[in-house]
């Protein structure tokens, strides 16, 4: 009796390692939604001050990565765990990378925004559609982080399927910046930095895609990288 309340108490213990390490990736997930939003708001604002302090907390993003690390390092070295629960230190492992890499691209985009600032740029309407892709990769790293909260393979689908929306959008916004360029030649210099950040919008999407990969990984325990998606969504949801 006295071995199997043992046995009771470690499991719980290694279930609540677990839920904490489940919320410890929600919370650095927020944390980097709220670093895209403020960097493409600052960049659409030109607010350098804004810029700054998104440029300043993104080493509470690596923060985060590392003490997330280290709790799935020493759970695998302590706890060995198998099956689904080693799938799932994985995919954590593998999700705060992107994240703190997310975090890396929004950095980038408020380090443009600083830029344009210091030389008196202006967001123009040629700009306008790093807007909308900055609200669509927001969305997806949002929905991505809700797919993993509830383990919901139809969602991180859907994410994947996002990014070649995002994919597309990015394409548009060159081939608009490219021909402003050349109808004005002076706004060479400030294009080029929003060309800068439209390349970390496109990243980000690319990112939350690959988080959406891992979720489904850790579910359904495939891995749907390098396939054509529409034949690995009819044997995951056959």
């Amino acid at each position: 009796m006295e071995k199997s309340n043992t046995s009771q108490h470690i499991s719980h213990k290694f279930d609540e390692e677990m839920e904490s390490l489940r919320h410890q990736v929600l919370k650095m997930g927020g944390l980097v939604e709220q670093q895209i939003g403020g960097a493409v708001d600052a960049l659409q604002k030109m607010d350098a001050v804004a810029a700054d302090e998104i440029i300043l907390r993104d080493h509470k993003v690596n923060a985060l990565e590392v003490a997330i690390d280290e709790e799935c390092t020493r759970i695998l070295a302590k706890r060995q765990p198998a099956a689904t629960d080693l799938r799932m230190v994985i995919a954590v492992i593998k999700t705060i990378t992107d994240l703190e890499r997310i975090g890396d691209e929004a950095e980038k985009i408020a380090k443009m925004a600083v830029h344009i600032a210091e030389q008196n740029g202006h967001f123009h309407s040629h700009y306008v559609g790093i807007g909308h892709l900055g609200e669509h990769v927001k969305r997806m790293v949002h929905d991505v982080l809700d797919a993993y909260a509830r383990l919901d393979v139809d969602a991180a689908i859907q994410v994947v399927r996002d990014d070649e929306v995002a994919d597309k959008e990015y394409q548009n916004i060159m081939r608009t910046l490219i021909t402003y360029m050349m109808e004005d030649p002076r706004t060479i210099s400030e294009v080029l930095d929003v060309m800068w950040a439209g390349r970390a919008l496109e990243r980000i999407g690319d990112h939350a895609k690959n988080i959406g990969e891992y979720v489904i990984y850790l579910v359904k325990g495939k891995d749907i990288r390098h396939v054509d998606l529409n034949e690995a969504e009819k044997k995951l949801l056959s």
